[in-house]
């Protein structure tokens, strides 16, 4: 079992960096602490992409010196998929932060809860 578990320690890694950032997502009221777990899943969904599109024995799908064989290189396709997310997950979190301000600074809390309240209670 342990030797399972150490041959796919990167999916083992991944699933644990996903399954803390979801726990914090749903558990935390906290609006900080729910981006952060947001970008914990991200960084776990990454790893698990990166370690899957990575094949050993094989080399960066670079042209060299006339080897046109594509059973010599990794595929490139899950490596732009992890840098197209990876800016895209940068984007989504500097929007998350901003309005985290906004709403600090409106309602001077960072309780969710406390916010839903207090919207509540505006609109009455």
């Amino acid at each position: 079992m342990l030797q399972l578990l150490y041959e796919h320690i990167d999916v083992v890694v991944a699933l644990a960096l996903f399954g803390i950032g979801f726990t914090q997502l749903l558990l935390n009221k906290n609006l900080i602490k729910k981006i952060i777990g947001f970008s914990m899943m991200d960084s776990g969904i990454y790893l698990f992409l990166a370690s899957y599109g990575y094949i050993e024995s094989r080399i960066a799908p670079i042209y060299v010196e006339g080897n046109t064989d594509p059973s010599l290189y990794v595929n490139p396709l899950p490596a732009g998929l992890v840098l197209t997310g990876i800016v895209v997950s940068v984007s989504v979190t500097a929007v998350m932060l901003g309005l985290t301000v906004r709403l600090y600074q409106r309602y001077h809390t960072l309780d969710i809860d406390e916010i839903a309240e207090l919207v509540r209670k505006e609109g009455k």
